[in-house]
């Protein structure tokens, strides 16, 4: 039986292309007035969303190039928070990232059937222009919603959240809602992150410098180091032990290659650290280099031993810079949890490392078995036609705005994830899925006007 859906598939394919070619990746502010907070074409990809909506009949506003929304139906205001804006392509594409290239090629993502090609095709551009649809849909049937639906999307989502601090300070923020940006069938928790920058003095080491990583939340899949004549000798003998890394050395530069792959840094276990296998090399020539990788990467501070029902700790040192003989390194943590933020530190306080925190968000916690969730959820398993649970994830995502509020999609636990990697793509099953999902999702939570339980509201920082 046909879905209401299915008569907008070519033109969500479409508008996917079209959004995938803006580089919303975070730049310095643009403009004479810096009227373009974080870049011009991030604010040009925002307006063409925007023109999108307006084009359908909506109401839109946007909040001076840091956020914009479309507003669909009145009442208690329910979000759909998305983001237009992406992490830095990085290197190794196949097709352009930034390209929105249409084929079926199975070589560089190992699935079958057509796909688009692009950073942000999966985090979070497709999510937001099918949500955007799922919303025309509803309205060209004549639909008439309960609540109204707020669907707001950021430009400053993968890197310091101030298109969310924005829009608290001229608009009001729902108290409950959801974010396509994540997995299903729907996350009703989310561990702590904390990023600190980690300081570890060289002095013996045979390295005048050394750079790696673009991200603190992307596995780092570059990283190299100008090394002396000694060290480039030791590199002929060296067995590599870091599975997934190569090591190279320029004999014309000095300088020492590591390349590896990126990953969301919630998920280091997906990637491959170019940092750790420069760093476990450099360690057996130097004692500073080892001590810092047995903190950094062989957790002698026994952070990963930390866990709880939402998983165990995850650390991933994605960036390094050495400056005046002092390795400055930052690792992005996800905790459990129900755990506070004093778990962490006090193993590093304990160890004497010395370290600045760089960024620091609060668990998000759901009672799964709340009216959001177990919407949500039942929604997912009667489309996908499937029996699952709600999950915890690592990763932060724009439910930690709301009072009430979780992930719900579009990834799926135990397929093939292109989050933050090269060569990000959305297949067209996939689209066709968070089609019909977010269709059935936006309708059924516009129908649902009670109140907000205590016991859906996540829990406060211990």
């Amino acid at each position: 039986m046909q879905h209401p859906m299915d008569k907008y598939f070519d033109e969500i394919v479409n508008s996917t292309v079209e959004i995938l070619k803006f580089d919303s990746s975070m730049k310095a502010p643009e403009g004479e007035n810096g009227e373009y907070p974080f870049g011009k074409e991030t604010a040009d990809c925002l307006a063409y969303f925007l023109a999108l909506a307006e084009s359908f009949g909506f109401e839109t506003h946007n909040y001076d190039n840091y956020i914009g929304e479309v507003v669909f139906g009145s009442g208690r205001a329910f979000a759909v928070l998305a983001h237009l804006d992406v992490v830095p392509a990085g290197s190794g594409w196949k097709y352009p990232p930034f390209g929105g290239v249409i084929n079926d090629d199975i070589s560089a993502g190992g699935v079958e059937g057509k796909k688009i090609w692009g950073r942000g095709a999966m985090d979070d551009k497709t999510p937001a222009i099918v949500c955007l649809y799922a919303l025309k849909a509803l309205k060209d049937s004549g639909y008439l919603p309960k609540r109204k639906i707020k669907l707001i999307v950021g430009c400053n989502e993968e890197c310091g959240w101030k298109c969310i601090e924005h829009y608290n300070q001229v608009a009001k923020m729902p108290e409950e809602g959801f974010t396509p940006d994540a997995n299903f069938p729907v996350i009703y928790a989310e561990k702590g992150i904390f990023h600190f920058t980690a300081n570890f003095a060289l002095n013996d080491a045979p390295v005048s410098a050394l750079k790696a990583g673009q991200r603190a939340n992307m596995v780092c899949d570059y990283a190299e180091a100008i090394v002396t004549r000694k060290a480039a000798e030791a590199l002929v003998n060296y067995e590599n032990r870091v599975v997934g890394t190569t090591l190279s050395y320029d004999n014309s530069t000095n300088i020492l290659k590591a390349y590896g792959k990126s990953a969301h840094g919630s998920t280091p276990d997906k990637g491959a650290n170019a940092l750790q296998a420069l760093l476990l090399f450099l360690s057996g020539l130097s004692e500073d280099c080892k001590a810092a990788y047995d903190i950094l990467f062989n957790d002698c501070l026994g952070l990963k031993t930390l866990q709880d029902e939402t998983g165990v700790l995850t650390a991933s040192p994605d960036v390094a810079l050495l400056e005046n003989g002092v390795l400055k390194v930052t690792t992005d943590i996800r905790f459990p949890a129900t755990l506070p933020l004093e778990s962490v530190t006090d193993k590093l306080n304990g160890a004497g490392v010395a370290y600045t925190v760089e960024h620091y968000q609060a668990p998000l916690f759901n009672d799964p078995n709340g009216v959001l969730i177990t919407t949500l959820t039942s929604v997912y398993n009667r489309i996908a036609g499937k029996d699952e649970k709600p999950i915890a994830i690592g990763g932060g995502t724009y439910a930690r705005a709301l009072k009430c509020g979780c992930a719900f999609g579009p990834e799926i636990c135990g397929e093939e994830d292109t989050i933050h990697q090269v060569n990000e793509y959305v297949t067209f099953d996939r689209i066709r899925l968070m089609s019909e999902v977010y269709y059935e999702a936006l309708k059924a939570v516009s129908e649902n006007v009670k109140t907000i339980k205590i016991g859906d509201l996540k829990i406060k920082e211990k």
